[in-house]
């Protein structure tokens, strides 16, 4: 694990801002869930080559994940509009190393320490339903949904292909319709500017990880509630919450 925090204090005290009773937690999939960088910092620079264009380097790669891919690939090549040769390119190239992946362990998509455990113990929470929020499609979501083993486990799943790109809002929003949860019963929890920023944007309680592809400071600036360095202390964190204590 690639840590960029210190672990926050779990001493808990009474937050009014923030429901009692959690009835919704949301996770980001890539640097949040599932360590991807290698396989999409493969494809994107791949890609870039195949289409002419210098890549940028691994924390400019980095900061972009998390967007529409169109619109992070646009970012990331500085360009004014969705390049659609750019996006087919890296679509082909990624599906290549994601089959390439079956046997090479170096494009895996694992799961960052802890993140199984932390997984059950969520579910062990009354009440308590997960879901995802992620700049990947809904194939995309569907094959790591099914390579993990968690068909079955999040009660709702936003994509790309459900609601605009992060930040914008809509994918919380839309996940909170579907599972009647309130913006002060839900968290949002992920490791990227957009995650956070989304968050705020839709009212809910913005929880960071420092494991992840960006800056744990940057989100914090952005307005994160709480960070957590580790996988495991996020039950503790969701419990807390639950019976209206939070750090």
């Amino acid at each position: 694990m690639h840590e960029r925090g210190a672990p926050v204090s779990m001493a808990m005290r009474v937050d009014p801002r923030y429901g009692v009773g959690m009835d919704l937690v949301i996770f980001d999939l890539d640097g949040t869930l599932i360590d991807s960088e290698a396989i999409i910092l493969g494809a994107q620079v791949e890609a870039f080559a195949q289409c002419g264009l210098v890549h940028p380097g691994r924390e400019a790669g980095l900061g972009v994940v998390g967007l529409t891919l169109e619109i992070a690939l646009m970012q990331l090549a500085r360009l004014q509009q969705p390049d659609d040769r750019l996006t087919a390119t890296y679509k082909q190239v990624f599906n290549a190393m994601r089959h390439r992946a079956e046997t090479d362990p170096a494009l895996d998509e694992p799961l960052y320490p802890g993140v199984a455990a932390m997984l059950v113990a969520l579910q062990a929470l009354p009440g308590l339903k997960l879901g995802i929020a992620t700049g990947k499609s809904r194939r995309g979501a569907d094959y790591i949904v099914e390579r993990h083993g968690w068909e079955g486990l999040f009660a709702t799943i936003q994509t790309a292909d459900d609601a605009p790109s992060k930040p914008d809002p809509g994918m919380i929003l839309r996940a909170m319709a579907e599972t009647g949860a309130a913006p002060g019963h839900t968290a949002m929890v992920g490791d990227s500017s957009f995650d956070i920023e989304m968050a705020v944007a839709a009212g809910v309680v913005p929880v960071a990880v420092s494991w992840g592809f960006q800056p744990v400071a940057r989100l914090q600036a952005l307005g994160a509630r709480f960070t957590i360095s580790h996988a495991s202390d996020l039950p503790d964190l969701i419990h807390g919450m639950t019976q209206g204590m939070v750090g």
